[in-house]
């Protein structure tokens, strides 16, 4: 009997685990969803995005070895 209450007890703790997982995972949409909504309206739905530096990413030629 011990062991079957263990069990249980184990079993609500991963069902309480696994609602918090999906509501922080679902937080997060959201949040995802209001700033892309934001962004919309302001007029900045460019798909690269904003650069934060004119300079490039990379330098154009490969250093010499």
């Amino acid at each position: 009997m011990f062991e079957y209450e263990i069990q249980q007890m184990r079993s609500n703790e991963l069902i309480r685990e696994a609602q918090n997982h999906r509501q922080a995972r679902e937080a997060l949409r959201g949040r995802r969803a209001a700033r892309r909504a934001a962004a919309r309206e302001s007029g900045q739905n460019d798909p690269e995005g904003q650069a934060h530096s004119p300079r490039p990413r990379r330098h154009r030629f490969a250093r010499a070895a």
